[in-house]
């Protein structure tokens, strides 16, 4: 069987090569999903700082229990902000036996007039010896002016010491004398290290009492095993994690864990939403391939093949294939990985130590997972002719069979209801739970439509008749005719259709939708005229400051963060803010629709109408949430308001965020000024009291928001174009397919004297059945799917809808079926009639 099938492969270049392009790009996405999610899962940053550690106890995410049913869960969530460990753990851990130092280590976010683009941390000098880092000249920082410089800091900028830098720290720049210049032989890390005295570190860090973590030294003769048991006891008492081994680089680059996290969702959903529509592509054009074989099936069983010969062959050819499109596919997959990876740093979504790893992993189970639907396509496609007598499945060749079985009637009506059921699910839910409830009504309305399809265009073959009979004439006739004959035969060609609609319609649309309303609400919110920012951060007293300026009727500073809330499936990390309220009312309108702002204090919380529902909380009532670096708060909720996209869904007092933010400063100060006052020169002076900072107009503030989401956005774009690209080729290729498979059916037109100008109007009246057809499917599909998530996640019961990507959407479509079929019919009408009705199907 398998040199059968090998030869008809040979022979049967035409359907075997639109199976093998199928085949192989989606291996080729599939493999680019999974090798993104096995980098993900291999990276965990580098030790840096910590390689001569042995543990390094620090405290980097959080572990939230969820009960559901009786059961409970833990879901693992990286901190967004830094986690610490208090300080005393230090002492405990220096008490195991074994441990000859237990030093903590003060991360310090710090800027330097010198080299402001190169990301710098400011440490105390004990825990130079955790890298370890080594003077190769001058002396270590002996007093609270001093300090001592990385070398890559130190080179090309001719520092050297007794030099004098100035360093930002807490939005306030000092000037501190070089002591010494230091370096490392281990792997140095991303970021640059300045070292500051232990006691100046302390005064400089938001929390003097605690550590960013502690690295662990061991005594030379030590048993590690025992060490790390022992380290690890104690770090579980203090609810800490111990990090070894690779995974130290986890504690000593927090950002690794928010990189692993952000490269394991993306590519997992990425990878969700493909191997949805390569379930469709593959399984249609694999069924499509074997069923335009029908008459070489059934003349084998009549030449005493057995049924099981027939469908070890049709196995065989499929698994050829799938190997070929293996070795096309990963490669090409590799490829396309390395130009995302590329592209993911450029745009800062993942830092530039993030590399691709692994692909054996990845290229097994991705060839696997295709080949094994491409299998079971071919199993389903070939049980009916090798079920019946080979005289009936000759004459089965013949003649189109029935539109299908009652089963796959009542499958087809079931996922309809279960589509619709999960319309009410979206519209309850909110987040990342409506969005996946929206996604899997898409998956089920297209799988319903694909059982359908046969009724379907029987019923559009029906209703359309007299449309193309008027507009067409006699071809149109013709076309109504062949509609309705081949209703099961154009399956997958409108499933393909409706695919492509369908998806692209509410994916592409949805990003539009959540980019449009971040925009308008964070614009229509901002009352406030000028905006006073810096990169390094502003201390509470700018906005203090702003608001004795002549002419400012209020200013507030604005503290960005996220927090992690509570969720009915699962915990989630959501966007949140710190203000101080007073004068709020002038500067910021996040459309309040119960309660007030102004009754904000320590210990309460705004939050946003889509949160509140999500998370189930009321106002009045207590909410219970994560600050960013992981501290537990049950705060009482004063303010419900409807701008959630534009503010962040929380809204808290900067008094509540002290001392658990990394930085502990503002990120900007929004200022409201009297009508015609003249205070550019007083902003402008104001402005000059702190390092790197600027008065920009507030437009420009939703401008440059605009652009952060373009960026951001730029991911699902991505995601939309090689999906719906995919889904594209597929429906061109089930196109080209069905229209090549007609040979012989349009020469026996042609026979019996149908003219090549009739038959090319029969074609194309059957294409705007169907494109008609998958159109209104495909748009309805797209709007309930668009409807219901714009609605549970933004609030807004009409989505919004460019009338550009409504022509791209429809007009590519449309272009793309007529493409596909006009060109393989072209071909086949400049075959002689008498050549082609001898040629096999």
């Amino acid at each position: 069987m398998l040199h059968l099938a090998a030869r008809m492969v040979r022979f049967r270049k035409g359907g075997f090569v639109a199976t093998f392009v199928a085949l192989a790009a989606g291996v080729a996405v599939l493999m680019t999903c999974a090798l993104l999610v096995e980098s993900g899962w291999r990276h965990k940053g580098q030790p840096g700082r910590y390689d001569a550690t042995l543990a390094v106890v620090a405290d980097r995410d959080l572990r939230v229990a969820t009960t559901m049913f009786g059961e409970t869960e833990y879901t693992t969530i990286a901190l967004p902000e830094r986690g610490s460990v208090p300080g005393k753990l230090a002492g405990e851990l220096a008490e195991v036996p074994g441990v000859a130092r237990a030093v903590g280590d003060r991360a310090i976010p710090v800027t330097t007039t010198v080299a402001p683009d190169l990301p710098v941390t400011g440490h105390g000098w004990a825990s130079a010896v955790l890298a370890p880092y080594r003077l190769v000249a001058g002396e270590p920082p002996r007093a609270d002016g001093e300090t001592a410089v990385d070398a890559r800091l130190a080179e090309g900028r001719g520092l050297a010491p007794g030099d004098t830098i100035d360093v930002v720290t807490g939005g306030e720049s000092r000037p501190y004398r070089v002591s010494g210049v230091v370096e490392t032989d281990g792997a140095p890390g991303e970021g640059a290290a300045l070292f500051f005295t232990d006691t100046r570190a302390a005064r400089l860090d938001p929390h003097p009492d605690r550590f960013d973590a502690i690295g662990v030294l061991t005594e030379p003769d030590a048993d590690r095993s025992a060490v790390l048991a022992g380290v690890r006891r104690v770090a579980d008492g203090a609810e800490a994690t111990a990090y070894t081994g690779d995974e130290r680089g986890l504690a000593a680059q927090p950002e690794a864990a928010a990189t692993r996290a952000f490269t394991l969702q993306a590519g997992g959903a990425f990878a969700g939403y493909a191997a949805m529509i390569i379930v469709f592509v593959v399984a249609g054009t694999v069924g499509l391939s074997v069923r335009h074989r029908r008459r070489d099936l059934a003349l084998l069983r009549a030449v005493a093949a057995t049924p099981g010969q027939v469908r070890r062959m049709l196995l065989a050819e499929v698994g050829l294939l799938g190997l070929g499109a293996a070795a096309v596919g990963v490669p090409a997959g590799l490829l396309a990985t390395r130009y995302i990876r590329d592209e993911l740093v450029s745009r800062e979504f993942v830092p530039e130590g993030f590399t691709v790893r692994g692909g054996l992993l990845s290229a097994a189970a991705v060839t696997v997972a295709v080949a094994a639907v491409a299998l079971l396509a071919a199993w389903i496609a070939a049980l009916r002719v090798t079920r019946i007598k080979p005289t009936e499945a000759l004459g089965e060749a013949a003649v189109e069979r029935g539109p299908g079985s009652r089963a796959r009637v009542v499958s087809g009506l079931v996922c309809l209801a279960v589509a619709v059921s999960l319309t009410g699910l979206t519209g309850a839910t909110g987040g990342q739970t409506a969005l996946g409830a929206a996604m899997g009504m898409l998956c089920t309305f297209v799988l319903g439509v694909a059982l359908l399809a046969p009724w379907i265009n029987q019923a559009a073959a029906r209703f359309l008749g007299p449309v193309l009979r008027a507009v067409w004439g006699d071809s149109g006739y013709l076309a109504a005719a062949n509609l309705r004959a081949n209703a099961r035969g154009t399956v997958a060609v409108l499933t393909a259709l409706v695919l492509s609609v369908g998806f692209g319609g509410t994916v592409w649309f949805l990003q539009d939708n959540l980019r449009r309303q971040t925009v308008v609400q964070s614009r229509d919110g901002t009352l406030a005229q000028h905006a006073l920012t810096a990169a390094a951060g502003l201390p509470a007293s700018a906005t203090a400051e702003a608001r004795r300026v002549p002419g400012v009727l209020a200013a507030t500073g604005v503290r960005r963060t996220s927090v992690v809330v509570p969720g009915e499936l699962e915990a989630q990390t959501v966007v949140a803010q710190g203000i101080d309220p007073k004068g709020v009312e002038r500067t910021l309108d996040l459309d309040v629709r119960s309660g007030s702002l102004a009754e904000l204090r320590e210990g309460t919380v705004a939050v946003s109408t889509a949160q509140a529902d999500a998370a189930g909380w009321h106002l009045g009532e207590k909410a219970g949430l994560w600050l960013g670096d992981g501290t537990p708060v049950t705060l009482r909720v004063v303010a419900l308001y409807e701008r959630g996209w534009g503010f962040g869904d929380v809204t808290l007092h900067t008094k509540t965020l002290a001392g658990h933010t990394v930085t502990g400063l503002d990120d900007q100060v929004l200022i409201r000024t009297a009508p015609g006052a003249d205070t550019g020169a007083a902003l402008a002076d104001l402005a000059g009291r702190y390092p790197a900072a600027a008065v920009a107009d507030t437009d420009r503030l939703t401008g440059d928001i605009a652009r952060d989401l373009a960026v951001s956005g730029w991911l699902n774009k991505l995601l939309i174009t090689v999906l719906v690209g995919y889904a594209v080729l597929a429906a061109a290729n089930t196109l080209v397919m069905a229209a090549l498979a007609r040979t012989r059916e349009l020469a026996l037109l042609r026979l019996v004297g149908v003219t090549r100008r009739q038959v090319k109007r029969m074609v194309h009246a059957e294409q705007a059945g169907l494109l008609g057809v998958a159109l209104v499917i495909g748009g309805a599909i797209a709007a309930v799917t668009l409807t219901s998530v714009v609605n549970a996640v933004t609030g807004q019961r009409v989505p919004y809808v460019p009338a550009a990507g409504l022509v791209v959407v429809g007009g590519g479509t449309v272009a793309l079926a007529l493409v596909a079929t006009v060109l393989p019919v072209g071909r086949l009408l400049r075959t002689p009639p008498a050549e082609g009705i001898g040629i096999r199907e």
